[in-house]
């Protein structure tokens, strides 16, 4: 028998709703967008640019940021979405309590070996990051354009072939936004 519509979409649900309620008072740099669009539109890459319908990836990509930026734990993920979704999750998130370039190179060394799940959220999450980027101010889009480089550097060695798509088209964004100077 077929697993049931609710075993196979329910999760998902609810992790888009843990997301919701877990960023309820953040908003994006911009200071007016509710910061959860973004792990929204980071689930929407996931699903329609790079075409992924792994319910698992796309709970993982939903909640990339909750351990990261909110009160959430590992504890809470795994007791709620299972282990798997819940250590996705927070391969996805860098340890704040670390100073930056410490947290940055243990985040991009953590990206590299990441099962091929993470690596296609993480690049969800750049893409999504660089459109976004028109938002800031210069100074803060070269920090962006900085580490999507960074990241996509990282994600690209050793590439498993289901994130080679995913990767391709983060690429090619940010090659259209930042041209290569002649």
């Amino acid at each position: 028998m077929a697993d049931s519509l609710h075993s196979v979409h329910g999760k998902l649900l609810e992790a888009v709703s843990f997301a919701a309620r877990a960023h309820r008072h953040q908003l994006r740099k911009d200071g007016q967008t509710p910061y959860v669009a973004h792990v929204f539109r980071v689930c929407l890459i996931v699903r329609h640019a790079f075409g992924i319908d792994d319910p698992r990836a796309l709970a993982a990509a939903a909640l990339h940021d909750t351990v990261e930026d909110t009160t959430t734990d590992f504890d809470d993920l795994e007791e709620a979405f299972g282990r798997e979704v819940a250590e996705w999750a927070t391969l996805l998130c860098k340890d704040k309590r670390r100073p930056d370039d410490e947290r940055e190179e243990e985040y991009v060394a953590r990206l590299a070996g990441a099962p091929w799940q993470v690596k296609v959220c993480k690049l969800a999450d750049v893409f999504d990051n660089l459109i976004d980027s028109k938002h800031l101010k210069p100074e803060q889009r070269e920090r962006t354009r900085h580490r999507a480089r960074r990241y996509l550097d990282a994600l690209g060695a050793a590439l498993p072939s289901e994130a080679r798509p995913a990767y391709e088209i983060v690429e090619r964004l940010f090659a259209e936004l930042y041209p290569a100077r002649s």
